[in-house]
């Protein structure tokens, strides 16, 4: 005996399942308070569906920023071009900081001292008793030569004279221009027809050393005898033991030879002053 198969009408059923989930979706009264109860089982609607995808999406972006920040947070940022540093920058407070600036201290130091010693002065020592009693052998003398131009009464450095190699230092009798007498029976010398008064010399002007070779430079009937352009009549003031321009082995000296203007004895420091003082 077969049995009889139940009949099911699908819209029926469905129609049936409709109305069991609008009756889950009223509020009822549990323990007093009203509860909505909604099946979890029943699948969103197209609407709920595409009310909640916007709001997913958003959720979605937050959270991929929060990993892509959590990956690469550490990593450094790129600096402007305004704040990029072309070298390695120590802080104000670190050891390399201040090695630099020791340094940069004493490159500039050493950088000011060449650059005085070169174009503004230097420190000649003197060698021998010609300039004795103003300078005595081994002072040691500051000379400057910067824009310098020899005149009368100066006490020069001269980097070679005629016949001779070595650095000398004499003063100045005369200069390009002048003429020059030197009277040895009265033993006077006279530039330009005056005579010269000489405090600084030891001794008399000439000593009687002998030294009377001055006859090269050619003087006049009188005795006089013109230095030429470019050229200076040079004499150590102890003339008793001079080498100078009274002798033909020194000569005149010429002008581009000479180093630079004596100034001051900075050493030894008793003798310590200013050369013309003396």
């Amino acid at each position: 005996m077969s049995k009889e198969q139940p009949n099911f009408n699908a819209d029926e059923l469905e129609k049936d399942f409709s109305d069991i989930d609008l009756a889950l979706d009223v509020d009822v009264e549990l323990f007093g308070e009203s509860v909505t109860k909604t099946p979890l089982d029943r699948k969103p609607t197209a609407e709920e569906r595409v009310d909640r995808q916007p709001e997913t999406d958003a959720q979605d972006k937050e959270e991929f920023q929060k990993e892509f920040k959590a990956i690469f947070e550490d990593e450094p940022k790129e600096e402007s071009p305004q704040k990029k540093q072309p070298f390695l920058v120590a802080g104000e407070d670190s050891f390399i900081a201040g090695f630099y600036d020791w340094i940069r201290c004493v490159l500039l130091a050493v950088s000011v001292v060449v650059f005085c010693l070169t174009f503004v002065f230097r420190l000649v020592e003197v060698d021998g008793k010609s300039m004795m009693d103003t300078l005595e052998n081994a002072d040691k003398v500051v000379v400057t030569d910067m824009f310098y131009k020899p005149h009368n009464n100066d006490i020069i450095v001269i980097a070679h004279a005629t016949n001779y190699s070595h650095p000398i230092i004499k003063r100045v009798i005369a200069i390009g221009g002048q003429t020059v007498k030197l009277d040895y029976e009265k033993d006077k010398i006279f530039v330009d027809g005056a005579e010269l008064t000489e405090d600084y010399i030891k001794g008399t002007t000439f000593s009687n050393n002998g030294n009377k070779d001055s006859k090269y430079l050619e003087p006049d009937e009188s005795g006089n005898f013109v230095i030429p352009e470019g050229k200076l009549f040079v004499l150590g003031d102890n003339r008793a033991v001079s080498l100078d321009s009274r002798s033909p082995e020194i000569g005149l000296i010429d002008v581009k030879d000479v180093i630079g203007k004596a100034q001051f004895v900075v050493f030894p420091f008793n003798r310590f002053g200013n050369v013309y003082d003396k």
